[in-house]
């Protein structure tokens, strides 16, 4: 069963306008539907500044929508504050998680980073690729490679695996 306290997860992609934003959308579904969103405090981030203030790509909002989610988070850079604001940080895939351990100074802090993957349970990806140089079919598998890890991550919380 779930603690009681507050858990906080940051989602980190590269550029914060794909994978990230979809992946917070999911997971704030999912604690919805479980009732368990006061449980929890999320947010996503990229890497790289390069889109910050801007929406979610338009490729991801459509399908997104397809499926019942709103995007309307903002792009914004990972913060060495975030070490200190979230309980988990999530990459997406190795480039994510190699950058964000070169921001990371302690072994607290490495210990918060945690590859999206390896909470997937239908699916054995080697990484949640980037869909922003591919077609609709990219978009779709992002999603469901990320509705299976979400699904996966909330269970690993509520067995207090992570």
């Amino acid at each position: 069963m779930l603690c009681m306290t507050k858990k906080s997860i940051l989602f980190v992609c590269l550029g914060n306008i794909c994978r990230s934003p979809m992946a917070e959308a999911v997971f704030n579904k999912i604690i919805e539907r479980e009732g368990l969103s006061e449980f929890f405090v999320t947010d996503s981030a990229g890497l790289i500044a390069y889109h910050q203030g801007e929406q979610a790509d338009s490729r991801m909002r459509y399908h997104a929508g397809r499926r019942g989610y709103e995007l309307t988070h903002r792009s914004r850079p990972f913060a060495r504050t975030d070490f200190d604001r979230f309980d988990l940080i999530i990459g997406m895939d190795e480039q994510n998680i190699d950058g964000l351990r070169d921001k990371a100074d302690t072994l607290e802090e490495m210990q918060k980073i945690h590859r999206m993957k390896d909470f997937s349970r239908n699916f054995a990806p080697t990484h949640i690729p980037d869909p922003y140089y591919g077609g609709d079919q990219g978009f779709e598998n992002v999603i469901d490679l990320l509705e299976d890890a979400c699904e996966g991550l909330l269970e690993e919380i509520e067995r207090g695996a992570v």
